[in-house]
């Protein structure tokens, strides 16, 4: 993996792919900067060798037109808060003025572009823009992983201009670290924690995880999939009736692979999606019509805190019950109880994916595993054994 380490940056301008797609307020300020602080070691390492850092994202979908609230000059301000430097910016990211920006910063200085989408050839992987882009530096890195599954101008195409100037970041060096540690060199027993609401979503990640892993269980609405193609009778319960067949094939190539599946026993159900609706606990092969199951019971709590607790490496992708509404977080949060229990006997723990990363940083258990990922959809594409523009086209 060829990484900013392998290269000096004295004298150099480095133009760096992240991802600020940040959440901002009413007032456009940021309220989660979790993913320019990601890159803040990254940027400091070129800053130290005496390089000059040029940094350019995408934010939100203004597609192809200048929209003031899609400007990064709203943001400006909190990545010079976060990197601990003032950052300079430029209101074009390609042109005249973005090159005479880019030529006039000095050693140690950051000036940051303005948003790649104000333009339509950035996801449509356009050649000639990415020229563009790849006139105002003098080496390219890729540290935005959250967008590396994206053959945009700005993440892959720009690449092939900087034939033996081309690095990952360490950012997207750690992201790739952590899947290759759960896929290739976990330390077993590896448990995989598949949640959310869909089995279809899903299928392609647990066909080429099951080589690797020894146990996987399986929770949230998914699992009152199996529960049906198993003859369980699930009430109201979210199914997806067309799956089920599906849902007995993962079964047996489970078996196949020796991986020890575990779907709950017993599930929290409720008269109706909401959280001051009625609720009890029940057998989860025989939820009475009428009743839904929203969250695990407390036998599967206890039976997933067994498996966790007896993991070396372990990845969680997806919440185990409807963790928004406060009756029927208990299991997530038990889940993510275990979890961090068990990173504290020394497993790794992996979290990845939009809905599960979500619950970690809203429950304050980002700092009780061992590792979470910034990029949803590349995350889960990773898990999917599939190669991302973003990353082949370094490795090229």
């Amino acid at each position: 993996m060829k990484t900013i380490n392998d290269f000096n940056f004295k004298d150099k301008k480095a133009l760096v792919r992240v991802d600020f797609n940040v959440p901002q307020d009413d007032q456009l300020k940021v309220t989660d900067n979790t993913r320019i602080s990601a890159v803040k070691p990254t940027v400091e390492k070129i800053l130290n060798d005496g390089g000059s850092v040029i940094l350019m994202t995408h934010l939100g979908r203004p597609k192809g037109e200048v929209k003031d609230e899609f400007s990064l000059k709203h943001i400006v301000n909190e990545v010079s808060a976060v990197l601990g430097k003032e950052v300079k910016f430029v209101d074009e990211c390609i042109g005249e003025k973005a090159e005479k920006a880019a030529s006039e910063l000095q050693p140690g200085e950051i000036l940051l572009l303005e948003n790649l989408r104000f333009h339509n050839e950035e996801e449509k992987g356009d050649a000639g823009f990415a020229e563009k882009l790849s006139k105002l530096g003098d080496a390219f890195v890729n540290d935005a992983f959250g967008t590396a599954h994206r053959a945009h101008a700005s993440t892959a195409v720009i690449a092939q201009y900087f034939e033996s100037t081309k690095f990952f970041g360490l950012l997207m060096a750690k992201e790739l670290q952590a899947i290759d540690r759960v896929l290739r060199k976990g330390e077993k027993p590896v448990t995989a924690i598949l949640g959310g609401s869909k089995v279809s979503t899903k299928i392609t990640i647990i066909e080429n995880i099951l080589p690797a892993i020894d146990n996987l269980i399986i929770g949230g609405g998914m699992a009152f999939t199996f529960i049906k193609a198993l003859g369980g009778k699930i009430g109201n319960s979210l199914v997806e009736e067309d799956k089920l067949p599906l849902a007995l094939e993962i079964l047996g190539k489970a078996k196949e692979n020796n991986v020890k599946v575990y779907l709950p026993s017993d599930v929290i159900i409720a008269e109706a999606f909401n959280n001051d609706a009625e609720r009890k606990e029940s057998d989860i092969y025989s939820i009475p019509e009428g009743w839904m199951g929203l969250d695990a019971g407390h036998k599967s709590r206890d039976q997933f805190n067994d498996v966790l607790l007896n993991s070396r490496t372990i990845l969680w992708n997806g919440p185990i019950g409807v963790f928004e509404m406060s009756n029927f977080s208990g299991g997530t949060v038990a889940l993510g109880d275990s979890i961090a229990e068990a990173t504290k006997l020394g497993a790794f723990s992996l979290v990845g994916g939009g809905d599960s990363v979500a619950f970690v940083k809203q429950f304050g258990y980002d700092e009780k595993v061992s590792y979470v990922s910034t990029g949803g959809g590349a995350m889960l594409e990773s898990l999917e054994g599939l190669e991302l523009p973003g990353i082949a086209a370094i490795n090229k």
